[in-house]
């Protein structure tokens, strides 16, 4: 990255001023180099020499002026490139601006990187898993699940830019009482499809959807289950209410973009005895404790718990954390991944103490399950807010929202706030075709890109091949102010894939899109791309158009958004 570039440069020419006197010996101290938030101070700024100031007290007494070091750096910055200018500011922060030359040029290593520029190397090859929506399978999934979904495959994206190797997986919650309820609510919808008056089970789901699964399952079978006897019927009907859902649920989350590599049964951590081995494991290691008829996990000794939890009842049924204890058990025992991102709704906060507990029963770092929390959204149409209940049958699911909106303005919408703050989903502003409306103004400025590109080379001036000698000496003619304000935006993916990857949360891409969509609009307002009378410049103003196309797709594509060609 050029961040970690212009970090070893400093370091070498801290090491250098040390070897030849102009600084004493201290620890070097980590630097820090970020983007200054006022552009006229450089492109990069770094406080390494107020740090080192301090260093250098506590190692020799001495009380050192932090311009001075900063200038002792300054002068032993080995020569690079990349540095066009750096000045000293303020009580010693070191200022730096990329050469000019050295933008230019980046024109063409974007263009030759392709859809693989901005990808780094963070991850190198660590094995992360992202188990995100694992909504119960007992119905379409509510519009709120979009944002787990889209923000947990947005984030599976980032990450394999980032270089790691990433599962995406769907956590089937097909055991315990809600599933059983959904069973005979099924059984009941399609005994009543054949005139029997079979009632709902108390809690269960009244929702119309059950109706359509119910006649689903009649088509399949017609009346087969009815001469079962009922335990038996229901145990049936459960499995191909599961099967239906699931294909429900692939195809509903198909249309936004997402789909996942594996679909967990927690029923098969039953099944394959997972549940009794992982709380084995436990009590083996003193972290089980019975009491009152009940087995308990002693969360209490760990990660400041301040109670233990039942993990088995007294009635000797399991409880859904002894299902996610034996679930996280195969996670990191068994398939041995090097770090599990789990999103969940903020209702489960109170769930997440109890986790950190788990993995340091299991002898692991707990930071390396890692819980994102993300709030609700409000759904808003003409100026109202829009409340839906499941439970009450009255539901609005994705499929619905896509239908009116489309999948792109429902991802991009949904990712333009970090995960534990609330969102407010206008969808009348999602369809907008106006620049108010970001998704739009976005892709269209990615479709204008295509066009001026698809017109130029109408008109003889391709820029579609592999770059030439003729196009790296071309790029020195981009000197406009505008042109360079367009390619150090374009520099930033790579920081923004990092800081997605920080943060685990890649809500800064829908912003960075946006501004890269106006300043390339500021670029095509101030520079004539297309000019006869000038093919060098032409050409230039061409690659570094083609430069941003592949960075806007590319973030994007990250944010599985189309970027469409036209418009």
């Amino acid at each position: 990255m050029l961040r970690d570039q212009l970090k070893e440069l400093i370091q070498q020419a801290i090491q250098a001023a040390q070897a030849d006197g102009s600084l004493p010996t201290f620890d070097l101290p980590p630097v820090e180099v970020m983007r200054p938030k006022q552009p006229e101070h450089g492109d990069y700024s770094s406080n390494v020499a107020l740090v080192a100031a301090s260093a250098i007290r506590q190692a020799t007494g001495d009380k050192v002026n932090p311009r001075q070091i900063a200038q002792a750096i300054v002068e032993h910055l080995p020569s690079s490139e990349i540095i066009g200018e750096v000045s000293l500011a303020g009580p010693g922060f070191i200022n730096i601006r990329l050469a000019e030359g050295w933008l230019q040029q980046q024109v063409a290593t974007i263009v030759e990187a392709g859809d693989a520029y901005g990808n780094i190397q963070r991850g190198q090859g660590q094995r992360w898993q992202v188990e995100y929506v694992s909504a119960n399978p007992t119905g379409p999934i509510h519009y709120g699940g979009a944002r787990n979904a889209v923000l947990g495959d947005t984030l599976a994206n980032v990450l394999e830019a980032a270089g790691y190797e990433v599962q995406r997986e769907f956590y089937v919650n097909d055991a315990g009482t809600q599933f059983q309820l959904f069973a005979e609510s099924l059984y009941a919808r399609y005994a009543q499809l054949f005139g029997q008056d079979v009632p709902l089970p108390e809690g269960g789901y009244p929702g119309e959807y059950m109706i359509d699964y119910a006649r689903k399952i009649q088509e399949r079978v017609g009346d087969r289950l009815l001469h079962l006897d009922r335990e038996q019927a229901i145990a049936e009907i459960k499995q191909l209410g599961r099967e239906l859902i699931i294909e429900e649920l692939k195809a509903e989350l198909r249309r936004i973009g997402v789909e996942f590599d594996n679909w967990f049964s927690e029923q098969s951590l039953h099944d394959e005895g997972l549940v009794e081995e992982a709380l084995r494991y436990l009590e083996e290691k003193g972290d089980l404790v019975r009491r009152d008829g009940a087995v308990w996990f002693r969360a209490s000794r760990y990660a400041n718990n301040q109670k233990d939890e039942v993990v088995i009842r007294s009635n000797g049924a399991p409880t859904y954390f002894a299902s996610d204890i034996a679930y996280h058990y195969d996670k990191f025992l068994r398939r041995k991944f090097d770090r599990v991102v789990n999103v969940w709704a903020v209702d489960h906060q109170g769930h997440v103490p109890r986790m950190a507990a788990m993995m340091e029963a299991f002898g692991l770092d707990p930071n390396r399950l890692v819980i994102l929390m993300y709030d609700l959204v409000k759904l808003v149409r003409d100026g109202q807010e829009v409340k839906l209940s499941k439970r009450a049958g009255n539901l609005l699911t994705i499929n619905d929202v896509v239908d009116e909106v489309g999948a792109d303005a429902l991802r991009f919408n949904l990712l333009t706030r970090s995960p534990e703050a609330t969102i407010e989903f206008d969808l009348d502003l999602a369809v907008a075709q106006s620049n108010e409306n970001p998704v739009y103004y976005v892709q269209y400025s990615h479709a204008r890109i295509c066009s001026i590109l698809a017109r130029a080379q109408e008109e003889g001036f391709d820029v579609s091949g592999p770059v030439t000698d003729e196009d790296r000496a071309v790029l020195s003619l981009l000197t406009h102010p505008s042109e360079l304000a367009l390619i150090r935006k374009l520099l930033e993916l790579e920081e923004q894939i990092d800081l997605a990857v920080d943060k685990l949360s890649p809500h800064n891409l829908p912003y960075y899109a946006i501004d890269l969509a106006r300043i390339f609009n500021a670029f095509y307002r101030d520079c004539k791309v297309v000019d006869p009378e000038n093919p060098a410049l032409s050409r230039a103003r061409l690659l570094l158009s083609r430069a941003t196309r592949i960075v806007l797709a590319k973030v994007l594509r990250l944010m599985g958004v189309r970027a469409p060609e036209s418009m």
